[in-house]
């Protein structure tokens, strides 16, 4: 084989996240978004000592895991979800292999694998999402959505999708046809030039708060204030409670803001977890799948067991979710540390709505933070970012000599990595479940319980 090949080859397999690999004249051959049983046709993109990385060009046949309906009719192009024709029960099955075989290969040795715990809901769950502005094909017309596999620019315009609110189906299309009638252009990234750049639509899914926030660049060259009556009058399952308007003129690709403007209503929606409420910024961390957040977070509960009269420090918090759910089963006093600061304050705001006076949320990097508290955990909760915790935060973290931890994690490879620091520091991980918080995608969430190396479970 040699770069630029076609290449047949029959999926043996799939490691996290998306990397399919089969064999070819007995050299393993990598072929990302594909699934275990099919065969797909294949071109040669690099050849490396032990791989050959090779781009889907497409399927020749089918797997036997693969569903027969119940996929929308972008699954093929959309960068949006890779599982799309996967029966449910064989995506489960697969994401809970790749985990174990992360942490299996890292040396993690676990006394207690307690499988994975489906998402109550499958289809419809994802409550936030951050849509692309763009075109489907060069110079095409504009687009408004996800991007297309395998492309950086390329947009595909969502008329149906599996894993979001109806809500946004709706919001997208009005939004689509009100820019293009008045001929507004997307911000392209080569030129630097045009105006629409991302729309982020967050629905609470226990209240039906919609909050919409349109990121364009400064040169607006329509109506703001049309484009926000245009949207309250779409007729929706949820309510409008607030429309935001964000400049942003920097060349990367990501939703930030120079400057923000409310346009009507308030910058944050209302959510409920339990019987806790939550309010959520626009800008605030809060888990995309409200129902998977509370079978996620019942784990959590679970694993952490009777807090009554217990230290919990909470870190990377959020808006302070798992803490407060702490606080109302009895902790003693939950301390949380999140950087963004006004994910901070929406914590101890939450608390506060909930009447919660056992809870201290402080704003800061937690490598910086952990040095600030002074009180001794009896257990500590991460839930970090994609990345995981910092090397050196773990060093701090292991130095509250804290009985138990408990360890939420998005990413199965940044888990190994953590894991192998903690357990060289002597925690056990005692048990592990994961919970398939993003269905019909490459993420699964998990959760760890581990002790002091002689502690009880």
């Amino acid at each position: 084989m040699k770069k630029k090949d076609i290449i047949t080859v029959k999926i043996d397999g799939v490691r996290f996240p998306n990397k399919a690999f089969g064999y070819v004249e007995g050299e393993k051959v990598v072929v990302k978004n594909a699934i275990p049983g099919q065969t797909v046709q294949a071109q040669v993109t690099k050849k490396r000592s032990g791989a050959v990385e090779a781009r889907l060009l497409g399927v020749m046949e089918p797997s036997d895991l693969e569903r027969t309906e119940g996929y929308c009719s972008h699954y093929a192009i959309c960068g949006g979800c890779t599982y799309q024709t996967m029966q449910r029960q064989a995506e489960l099955d697969m994401k809970e292999r790749q985990v174990r075989q992360l942490l299996e290969e890292a040396g993690i040795m676990v006394e207690q694998w307690e499988g994975i715990t489906p998402s109550p809901m499958e289809t419809g769950y994802r409550n936030k999402c951050e849509f692309s502005f763009g075109d489907e094909e060069k110079d095409g017309p504009l687009a408004l959505g996800m991007r297309k596999k395998m492309s950086h620019y390329e947009v595909v315009t969502l008329r149906d999708c599996n894993i979001i609110d109806t809500d946004f189906l709706r919001i997208i299309e009005y939004s689509l046809t009100f820019f293009q009638s008045a001929g507004v252009t997307f911000y392209h990234r080569m030129r630097h030039d045009g105006t629409l750049r991302h729309l982020v639509v967050r629905k609470g899914k226990a209240t039906g708060e919609l909050l919409i926030h349109l990121v364009t660049t400064s040169e607006v060259s329509f109506s703001i204030e049309a484009y926000r009556d245009m949207l309250l009058s779409i007729p929706l399952e949820g309510k409008i409670c607030g429309i935001l308007h964000s400049v942003n003129d920097g060349v990367a690709d990501v939703v930030q803001s120079d400057e923000m403007r409310l346009l009507f209503g308030r910058d944050y929606f209302m959510e409920r977890l339990f019987d806790l409420e939550f309010r959520v910024s626009v800008y605030s961390f809060f888990q995309t799948n409200t129902e998977g957040a509370e079978a996620l977070y019942s784990i959590v509960k679970e694993f952490a067991g009777d807090v009554g009269e217990k230290t919990v420090f909470d870190l990377y918090c959020g808006t302070g979710t798992i803490g407060q759910i702490m606080a109302k089963a009895g902790s003693k006093q939950v301390f949380g540390i999140e950087l963004i600061e006004e994910a901070a304050e929406a914590a101890t705001e939450n608390a506060a709505r909930n009447g919660l006076e056992n809870c201290i949320f402080l704003a800061g990097d937690v490598l910086k933070m952990v040095d600030v508290l002074e009180a001794k955990p009896d257990v500590i909760i991460v839930d970090p970012p994609r990345e995981g915790i910092h090397p050196k935060a773990i060093g701090k973290i292991i130095d509250f000599d804290a009985p138990e931890i408990v360890y939420v994690s998005c990413k199965p490879t940044s888990l190994a990595r953590d894991l192998q620091e903690f357990q060289k520091a002597g925690y056990v991980v005692r048990r592990v479940r994961l919970m398939d918080m993003f269905p019909r995608t490459v993420h699964v969430e998990s959760v760890v319980l581990m002790t002091r190396c002689g502690g009880q479970a």
